[in-house]
């Protein structure tokens, strides 16, 4: 199945992954779920920033997408919680279909701390899954993402010493809530507000800066913005536009080195405006990954 818009996926993102011995669910729990635009914040995205989250974009029009599912809940299983399967039924949920720039179905990427990881398009063996799940955990990891997922429909497990897990944070209620109703503007002025009380809270730079990310790129065109960056280098907006899509497709270093050059062709406030939006990006990124740390060396080196 195809999809009518342009994508920005890198289906080469990860290579030569660790070898994973293949073992059953040692509980026979289930770590699949089904998803949809409207749950998609918290089951997915917040969830992320707990644990592993894999999506699964399918299609009931598509019957190996759907046949394709079975065998990525099975292979999730052997992972015991490691990683939680989030199915999403393209259908019913176009919205984030096109926030991943997804061409067509079956179409698999991971969540790390709020972060797409491209994986793979079409079906592959069950050898070639777990070696990108393996990778997937591993980046995790060396991102210091460990924890596990629920067993689907399990009720929270209390904590060690009798407590539960709090619950969300309430400031983000009202920004959480804009942002589920694609309403971009409103979400960002909300985060901002949380900004100016709480300049210090990490959580709500990287949050403000995800949702203005996100807010940039929601139906922007791929190839038209390639385009208009072709035509004409010195367009600032354009080379910017072009970057962040390229964060969402997983071709963060080719982003970066785009702004890197804008950035030594501008001046003043256009200069100025370039760093801001890379330092923006550096955060939704995540400052521990590799590449931003080498682009924030060469923006100092740059700059300075």
């Amino acid at each position: 199945m195809n999809f009518s818009r342009p994508g920005a996926i890198d289906l080469s993102a990860l290579k030569q992954p660790a070898a994973r011995p293949a073992q059953a669910a040692a509980t026979g729990s289930s770590y699949a779920v089904d998803i949809t635009e409207a749950t998609f914040q918290t089951a997915a995205l917040e969830a992320s920033m707990q644990h592993v989250v894999v999506l699964s974009l399918w299609s009931s029009r598509s019957p190996q997408s759907a046949t394709f599912n079975d065998t990525l809940a099975t292979i999730v299983d052997t992972y015991d919680g490691q990683i939680l399967l989030a199915r999403v039924d393209v259908d019913a949920s176009p919205q984030i279909a096109q926030a991943l720039q997804v061409q067509g179905v079956p179409y698999v990427a991971g969540l790390v701390k709020g972060q797409p990881v491209p994986l793979f398009q079409g079906t592959v063996e069950e050898a070639e899954v777990r070696r990108y799940f393996d990778e997937l955990v591993n980046v995790a990891t060396q991102n210091g993402l460990t924890g596990r997922a629920q067993p689907a429909g399990a009720a929270a497990a209390p904590e060690a010493d009798g407590e539960v897990e709090p619950p969300e944070d309430p400031r983000f209620a009202a920004a959480e809530e804009a942002f589920m109703a694609s309403d971009f503007e409103t979400s960002v002025a909300e985060y901002e507000k949380l900004r100016v009380q709480y300049p210090a809270d990490v959580e709500v730079a990287e949050r403000l800066a995800r949702v203005k990310w996100l807010s940039r790129i929601s139906g922007a065109d791929l190839q038209a913005a390639r385009k208009a960056a072709a035509d004409d280098p010195a367009d600032v907006p354009a080379q910017l536009l072009v970057a962040d899509l390229d964060i969402s497709g997983g071709n963060v270093e080719d982003a970066f080195l785009r702004l890197l050059d804008v950035v030594k062709r501008t001046a003043g406030d256009e200069r100025d405006a370039v760093r801001e939006r890379m330092l923006e990006l550096f955060t939704v990124v995540g400052i521990a990954d590799p590449a931003v740390m080498s682009a924030r060396r060469a923006l100092a080196t740059t700059l300075f």
